[in-house]
């Protein structure tokens, strides 16, 4: 049982850490396609990092608030909506390369 545990907290761990990570490598790409400049990187960044503050601040007043049942539920749809999101992106990006 701790070793099931212990493979969640690295799983965690790493899906914490992944998203700060991408951003400086996909970064020399994604500002030449959108003519971005380079500085726009730093934005992005302290948005990432404000969202991660923010989110660590408010979900214990959440779940005590609501519950886990809820909590489980607008975690799900956020993720379904990103998921949209992203497909709608990629969808558009395509037409614009046309």
């Amino acid at each position: 049982m701790a070793y099931v545990l212990l493979i969640i907290i690295y799983i965690a761990f790493i899906g914490l850490g992944i998203p700060d990570s991408l951003l400086g490598t996909a970064w020399p790409a994604i500002y030449l396609d959108f003519a971005l400049p380079i500085s726009y990187a730093s934005f992005i960044s302290v948005i990432i990092s404000l969202g991660t503050i923010l989110s660590s601040i408010l979900s214990a007043r959440v779940i005590s608030r609501f519950g886990t049942n809820i909590h489980f539920y607008c975690l799900s749809l956020c993720r379904f909506g990103k998921g949209c999101m992203a497909g709608m992106m990629e969808q558009w990006y395509r037409r614009q390369r046309r």
